[in-house]
């Protein structure tokens, strides 16, 4: 059955960020950017972007008060998923029940450049009748060594219809996302698990290349099973001589 088309009346950006002073302002330049090219080309969607600051001890809090056109939302879970959480609420409680299918929200990282595309491809996958859409992520070459990102490409299929899913890149209507209660207050994985109970509930969705984001590279690990971890054992794997049986997370 082909999906019906849904026409966008206004997208909101919602991006978890603890202690990010280094990379919020490359972000949030970037998301600009989309969304300026958005609205040049469609000027009656309104665009809003909120950053949850969560647990910052650094700049960040004052890095987005010098932006006044951002909305920012300070909590103290140290958790991404709960951050998201947090912000989708806020989404939530500002959008008319009436309006929640015509309500687009895009996520990412802190730590992550979107492409300039990047607002109008999910508006334009929307108008085609997709509810969903999941989008791809690659790290950042200047973060890793040379070894280690030719072994993360040898293990990733960024295609269309791929099977990774990101925080860092999804985009779906609020309706759909309330529809099935939102992100789980999980520890980590919460983008799977969401994805997950969308497709079961027959949300029409798109895993797609077309709106992938450049993420940092560093292996860091704020959750035992990110992505940050998860180059982290890469690069360990790597620099011995072998490379383990690590999954990269879905």
């Amino acid at each position: 059955m082909t999906p019906s088309a849904t026409k966008i009346d206004v997208v909101h950006v919602v991006v978890p960020a603890r202690n990010e002073e280094a990379l919020l302002p490359r972000c949030l330049d970037s998301i600009e950017v989309a969304g300026s090219l958005l609205q040049a080309e469609q000027p009656d969607i309104e665009i809003s972007v909120c950053v949850v600051l969560d647990g910052c001890t650094d700049r960040s809090e004052e890095l987005v008060r010098q932006r006044p056109s951002i909305r920012g939302l300070t909590i103290d879970s140290c958790s991404a998923g709960a951050a998201r959480r947090h912000g989708l609420d806020d989404v939530a409680r500002r959008t008319p029940r009436r309006s929640r299918h015509t309500t687009w929200v895009a996520n990412t990282d802190a730590d992550t450049l979107v492409p300039p595309h990047w607002l109008t491809a999910q508006v334009a996958l929307a108008a085609a009748g997709i509810q969903l859409v999941v989008g791809t992520v690659v790290p950042d070459a200047d973060d890793l060594a040379a070894a280690v990102l030719a072994e993360w490409w040898a293990r990733h299929d960024l295609g269309e219809s791929h099977p990774h899913v990101h925080g860092a890149n999804l985009g779906f209507t609020l309706g759909a996302y309330l529809t099935v209660g939102g992100y789980r207050s999980v520890r980590e994985h919460e983008d799977v698990t969401l994805v997950r109970a969308l497709r079961d509930a027959g949300v029409p969705w798109r895993a797609t290349d077309t709106t992938r984001v450049l993420t940092s590279g560093r292996r860091s690990d704020r959750t035992p099973g990110g992505f940050g971890r998860y180059l982290h054992h890469l690069a360990r794997a790597t620099t011995v001589g072998g490379i383990a049986a690590t999954g990269a997370p879905s």
